[in-house]
C-alpha cells in the first residue's frame, strides 16, 4: 500500500501554501525569490529595508580600499562562483556581511557543516565546476572535516573558507580556535593560512588554480577573523597565477603513447579499466570512441561508472568487490590491460598476490605520476591528462596502419560471453509478498532512463545494489562516496545537484541508516526549493554490516539492528515535504509515477525491503576479485 499525506508540522496544506503567501499563525513569513518555482523562508523586505537604514548611513568604502571579507566576495565572483553553502558563526560575521551587500552569488544556509562541504561536492562532481563551502573556526572546520575528507578521497575539486580566531590570538587556546592547517593537511591538496588582507586575492586565486587542475582535490584557505576586516588597498583579481613548486603535466610523452599503442594493438586478449579520472577529466567522448574504433571490451570502477554506456555490448559491467563475474574474470585473465585514471585500488584489484598470479603487460595513464605503480607494477606509465593522452591515441590509430587481431579479439570475446551467460546479477524476486530491494532500483532506471537524471547514493548495500541495477549511460549522473565511503552524502548531494540541474530529475537512493546522518537538510531542501526524491531502501537493518555478520561472524548481528526507527512519512511531513510508505512489490512502480509527477516537491520514500537480502557477487576481504561469492548458495 502507497500511504501519502499532504501536511506539514503547521498543520496546513502545503499545495495551498505553494499558490499562496497566507500561512497558519506563529509560521514565518513566505515570499517569492527569482523565480516562480522559489520560495524561502525569509525576513519581510520591511523588515530588511529597516535593518540596513543604519548601513547606508555609513561612509562608502574608497574604490581602491577594501576590506578583506568584500575581497574575498570579489575573488569569489571573478571565479564565476554561483553558490557558495555555509553555516555562520563568529569568525566569518564580516565575511557574511560582505554576502549581504552582495546579490551575484547565492549562499545555501544548510543545517550542519559536513552537509555544507558535501553540497557543494555534489555540485562539483555533477557540473565539473569548483564546489565552494564556507564554515566558521572550531567546530565549524571539524565539523566539516567529513566533508574534506570525501572529497579528498575521490579527488573532488573544491575551495572551503574557514574562519579562524584573530591572528594575534593563534595558538592561546581562544575561544573555537582550532589548528585548521594542521588538522586538514592530509586530507587536503594544499591549504593556506591568510595573515595579511593583501595576500588574500592572490591566495584565493592559487586555491582555486590548485583545487581544479592537475589531479583535482579540496583546498582549504583559513582566514582569521582580523584579515577579514582589515582594509587594505585592493588592485584587482590576479588574471594568472605562478606556482614554481606546482606545475602539473597535461601531455602525455609521445614516445610512451606510442608504445602504449603497439602493445595495446597486439594484444590477444585486451581490456580497457577505466576509473573517475576519466570523468574528472571529461574525457568520456575520448574513451566512447577508443573503445568503439578497437572493439574491446571496457570496465568502470564504481567511480567511473557512466564514462562508457551501460547499455553498450562492449561494458562488461562495474568490476571489482561488487563487480559481474565477466568484469573480473576479464580482468584477471586479459594479457594487456589498459588502465585509464584509475588506481587499483584494495576494492577493484582484491588481494595484490592474486591479481599477479597471472602475467599481464599494463599500460596505466594518470596524471597523479604518485598513481602509477602505486599498488601494481606497471610496464608502460603514462603521466598526462586523460583527455589529452585519449586524443592524441586516437589520432595515432587513425593516422596508422596497425589493426587489432580480428582472429584473437574474436576468441577473446566468446570467452568473455561465456562468463556472461553467467548472468550474476540475477536475483530470486521472491513470491511476491516483499519489496527486493533490486526490484526499486530496477523499476527506477527502467522508468528514468530516457530522461536527465542524477542518481545519488549513501553508503552501503543500496549503494552496490544502484551501481549494479541502475545502468548509466552517461557521465556524472551518479553521485557517490567512493574511497572513504561516507554515509549521510545522499541528501547534501542531491540538493547540491538539484541546484545545478533544475530541470533534471534527482533521486538519492538510501538506507534507513545513512539517511539519519544528514536528514536534517531536507529543512534545507525546503528552504531553498530543491525538490529532490528520496527513495529509502529500509530493510531495519545496517545492512552491509549485517551481511559481513552473516557471513564472517556467523551471524552474530552485534549491533547491526534498527530498533528504533522514525516514522519517516511523518518526519517528511514535519520538515514541509511528502511522505510515503511503500510496503508490497506491486507498490512499487505506482508510487515513483506518483513521486515523478510531483514535480515541485520533496518526496521521501520509505521501501520496506527484504531485510535478509544480501548484494552479491561477492568478494570477501583478502580475496582474489575472480574468488566471487555468487549467491546465498556459496555461503
Amino acid at each position: 500500500m502507497v500511504r501519502r499525506k499532504n501536511h506539514c508540522a503547521y498543520g496546513f496544506d502545503l499545495k495551498s501554501r505553494r499558490d499562496s503567501t497566507s500561512v497558519c499563525e506563529g509560521a514565518p513569513k513566505v515570499f517569492r525569490q527569482r523565480n516562480s518555482q522559489r520560495f524561502i523562508m525569509e525576513i519581510s523586505k520591511a523588515e530588511i529595508a529597516s535593518a540596513t537604514a543604519t548601513v547606508a548611513q555609513t561612509p562608502a568604502t574608497t574604490s581602491n580600499e577594501l576590506r578583506g571579507a568584500e575581497i574575498l566576495v570579489k575573488a569569489l565572483q571573478a571565479e564565476g562562483v554561483k553558490y557558495i553553502w555555509g553555516y555562520p558563526g563568529g569568525a566569518v560575521l564580516h565575511i557574511y556581511d560582505a554576502f549581504y551587500k552582495q546579490d551575484t552569488i547565492q549562499h545555501i544556509l544548510v543545517r550542519h557543516e559536513q552537509a555544507a562541504v558535501h553540497a557543494a561536492d555534489g555540485y562539483a562532481r555533477a557540473t565539473g565546476e569548483v564546489g565552494v563551502a564556507m564554515v566558521t573556526s572550531g567546530p565549524g572546520v571539524t565539523n566539516a572535516i567529513t566533508g574534506i575528507a570525501t572529497a579528498y578521497m575521490d579527488s573532488i575539486p573544491m575551495v572551503i573558507v574557514t574562519g579562524q580566531v584573530p591572528t594575534h590570538a593563534i595558538g592561546l587556546d581562544a575561544f573555537q580556535e582550532c589548528d585548521t592547517v594542521g588538522i586538514t593537511r592530509p586530507i587536503v591538496k594544499h591549504n593556506f593560512l591568510v595573515k595579511d588582507a593583501r595576500d588574500l586575492a592572490e591566495t584565493m586565486k592559487k586555491a582555486f588554480h590548485i583545487a581544479r587542475t592537475g589531479r583535482p582535490g579540496p583546498v582549504v584557505v583559513d582566514i582569521p577573523k582580523d584579515v577579514s576586516f582589515k582594509k587594505v588597498a585592493y588592485s584587482g583579481y590576479p588574471e594568472t597565477v605562478e606556482m614554481r613548486s606546482y606545475n602539473p603535466v597535461r601531455k602525455g610523452h609521445g614516445g610512451q603513447i606510442r608504445k602504449a599503442l603497439q602493445l595495446l594493438l597486439a594484444a590477444k586478449r585486451p581490456y580497457i579499466y577505466t576509473g573517475g579520472g576519466v570523468l574528472l577529466s571529461n574525457a568520456s567522448a575520448e574513451l566512447r570512441t577508443l573503445v568503439d574504433m578497437l572493439g574491446y571490451p571496457c570496465t568502470n570502477t564504481l567511480m567511473g561508472l557512466g564514462a562508457y554506456p551501460a547499455s553498450d555490448r562492449k561494458f562488461l559491467g562495474m568490476l571489482g568487490m561488487h563487480g559481474t563475474v565477466e568484469a573480473n574474470n576479464a580482468m584477471q585473465h586479459c594479457d594487456v590491460l589498459l588502465a585509464v585514471g584509475a588506481r587499483f585500488d584494495d576494492r577493484v584489484i582484491g588481494n595484490p598476490k592474486h591479481f599477479a598470479q597471472n602475467e599481464r603487460k599494463i599500460i596505466h595513464i594518470d596524471i597523479d605520476p604518485s598513481s602509477i605503480s602505486k599498488r601494481v607494477r606497471v610496464d608502460i606509465p603514462i603521466v598526462g591528462d586523460v583527455k589529452d593522452v585519449l586524443s592524441e591515441m586516437i589520432a595515432m590509430i587513425k593516422e596508422g596502419a596497425a589493426k587489432p587481431d580480428a582472429n584473437a579479439l574474436g576468441a577473446w570475446w566468446d570467452t568473455i560471453e561465456g562468463w556472461r551467460k553467467r548472468d550474476c546479477l540475477k536475483y530470486d524476486h521472491g513470491k511476491g509478498d516483499v519489496i527486493k530491494p533490486q526490484y526499486v532500483v530496477e523499476t527506477l532506471w527502467n522508468m528514468t532512463k530516457d530522461v536527465e537524471t542524477y542518481i545519488t547514493s549513501d553508503v552501503g548495500q543500496h549503494q552496490m545494489w544502484a551501481a549494479q541495477y541502475y545502468r548509466f549511460d552517461e557521465p556524472r549522473r551518479w553521485i557517490n562516496s567512493g574511497g572513504l565511503g561516507t554515509m549521510g552524502v545522499g541528501i547534501p548531494y542531491a540538493m547540491g545537484i538539484k541546484l545545478a540541474k533544475p530541470e533534471a530529475e534527482v533521486f538519492c537512493v538510501t538506507g534507513e541508516g545513512s539517511v539519519q546522518m544528514c536528514i536534517q537538510e531536507l529543512s534545507t531542501c525546503l528552504q531553498y526549493n530543491t525538490p529532490i526524491k528520496i527513495v529509502a531502501l529500509n530493510n531495519r537493518y545496517l545492512g552491509m554490516v549485517r551481511q559481513w555478520q552473516e557471513i564472517d561472524y556467523e551471524g552474530r548481528y552485534s549491533h547491526s539492528y534498527m530498533d528504533a526507527l522514525p516514522n519517516f512519512v511523518k518526519l517528511a511531513e514535519a520538515y514541509g515535504h511528502v511522505g510515503m510508505l511503500i510496503e508490497k512489490p506491486q507498490d512499487v512502480e505506482p508510487a515513483l509515477r506518483e513521486a515523478r509527477k510531483l514535480k515541485d516537491r520533496t518526496v521521501f520514500m520509505d521501501f520496506r525491503t527484504d531485510p535478509t537480502e544480501n548484494v552479491f557477487p561477492m568478494v570477501k576481504a583478502g580475496m582474489g576479485i575472480t574468488e566471487m561469492l555468487l549467491g546465498s548458495e556459496d555461503l
